[in-house]
C-alpha cells in the first residue's frame, strides 16, 4: 500500500506562486507515474499534470501550461507542483495520486493510490 500526504496549499493573492509536495510512505514511488489533479466546487475533478516514473516527461492541461512545473524527487518520496501566476480559476482542493504502469497518464481511472487533497485558493 502507498500512503499519499499532500501540503504546501493555502491562501494566495492572484498572480502569486505556491509550491505543492506530495510525501510518501509505505512503499517507493520510484517506479510509480506520478499526477496532480484539482476539484473545484460544484465541478468535476480534472487532470493539472503528471510525471512519467523516469521523470523525463511531463503531461499538463493547457490551462496551466508555462505557469505550473510537476517534478519528483525519488529520493525523497515526493512530488512537486510549483504554480506561478496564481488566477483564481485555480482555486480548488488539489489531489496528488500514483498510477503503476509508470509512463503518466490524464486519465484519473488509470490512478491506484490518491491523497487526501490540499485547498489552494487564490483572491482576486
Amino acid at each position: 500500500q502507498v500512503q499519499l500526504v499532500e501540503s504546501g496549499g493555502g491562501l494566495v493573492q492572484a498572480g502569486g506562486s505556491l509550491r505543492l509536495s506530495c510525501a510518501a510512505s509505505g512503499r517507493t514511488l520510484s517506479r510509480y507515474a506520478l499526477g496532480w489533479f484539482r476539484q473545484a466546487p460544484g465541478k468535476e475533478r480534472e487532470f493539472v499534470a503528471a510525471i512519467s516514473w523516469t521523470g523525463g516527461s511531463t503531461y499538463y492541461v493547457d490551462s496551466v501550461k508555462g505557469r505550473f512545473t510537476i517534478s519528483r524527487d525519488n529520493a525523497k518520496n515526493t512530488v512537486y507542483l510549483q504554480m506561478n501566476s496564481l488566477k483564481p480559476e485555480d482555486t480548488a482542493v488539489y489531489y496528488c495520486a500514483a498510477e503503476t504502469r509508470g509512463w503518466g497518464s490524464r486519465n484519473q481511472r488509470e490512478y491506484d493510490y490518491w491523497g487526501q487533497g490540499t485547498q489552494v485558493t487564490v483572491s482576486s
